[in-house]
């Protein structure tokens, strides 16, 4: 029996539950709402179940509306993915590439992006900015096919493939006390500041509190923003010190906004690693992507101002 509703309900169906809302969905679509809403009621009609409830001013998917959404996803990837292996028997590096990267990356992403668009005009790269914990809840539910983060967590399963180095430092003001001491610090030297970090859920951060909590050292957070730039800026008014990624720093170590601490630790140097989940088969356009972040992914950070 063929079924009643359409890939294109199905499309709509996506949308209006990502976004939570009729007109943004309509506006993204460039049609009407009615014509949004007689989507929605047709899907309905063809499950006999409501997919969704009112919430304050919006909408939100009900259970069934939640595991339509789920399957729908998983849908929506395979057919990205048969575009992409169609265009492969045709001959054609075409495809389509939905990305999704940790905040910091967006320091040398375009510049990643802007080489791959040259090599390979016709796979189109959508892009995600998140916070890590978010990347990956989107990769999990199968919202972006792969993600670009420093960090991976231990209870996803999935393939990471490492492709350049991500060192990471602690930064003051060049005015700070801290820098009246000339020789390294320690870690308990600077457990007696305060630190203005990343939220929760961020990869720098994580790594952060892991580092005084293996030290068993107090970390005193002063503040907490979701974005490195007002980061920056509260550590050059003198609000406190921080530890960013060095990617994030180029600028102000170059011109002496901030200065970086000398510490008795080792340096540490992570990774920027690509992910995909284990159980996702990779297009040929997502297999060339990895493969270029591999070739060239730290020659074009080095590259990266």
């Amino acid at each position: 029996m063929q079924p009643s509703y359409t890939l294109k309900q199905l499309r709509t169906f996506v949308k209006v539950a990502q976004s939570g809302s009729v007109s943004e969905t309509a506006e993204s679509l460039h049609i009407s709402q009615p014509a949004v809403s007689m989507q929605l009621r047709q899907l309905e009609e063809s499950f006999a179940v409501a997919l969704f409830r009112p919430q304050g001013r919006g909408i939100a998917l009900t259970p069934a509306g939640e595991a339509l959404l789920a399957y729908c996803l998983q849908v929506m990837a395979s057919l990205k993915d048969l575009e992409s292996v169609m265009a492969e028997h045709a001959g054609a590096h075409r495809g389509r590439i939905c990305l999704g990267i940790v905040s910091t990356a967006k320091y040398f992403v375009p510049k990643v992006l802007a080489a791959f668009n040259q090599a390979y005009p016709e796979i189109e790269v959508s892009l995600v900015i998140d916070n890590k914990e978010a990347v990956f809840h989107q990769l999990k539910t199968q919202a972006v096919d792969l993600v670009i983060s420093g960090r991976v967590p231990a209870n996803l399963a999935c393939e990471a493939l490492r492709f350049a180095d991500n060192p990471l430092c602690f930064v003051a003001h060049p005015e700070h006390a801290l820098f009246e001491q000339k020789t390294p610090l320690s870690l308990t030297q600077l457990a007696e500041y305060p630190f203005i970090i990343r939220e929760p859920g961020s990869g720098t951060r994580d790594r952060l509190e892991s580092l005084f909590a293996d030290r068993d050292l107090p970390l005193k957070v002063a503040l907490s923003f979701p974005s490195n730039e007002v980061i920056k800026h509260a550590v050059m008014a003198k609000m406190g010190i921080t530890y960013l990624s060095r990617l994030t720093l180029n600028k102000e170590l170059k011109h002496g906004y901030l200065q970086e601490i000398k510490t008795q630790e080792p340096a540490y140097v992570g990774s920027w690693q690509v992910v995909h989940l284990t159980s996702h088969q990779l297009s040929p356009a997502l297999m060339l992507f990895r493969q270029f972040l591999c070739d060239q992914g730290q020659h074009l950070i080095e590259q990266a101002d």
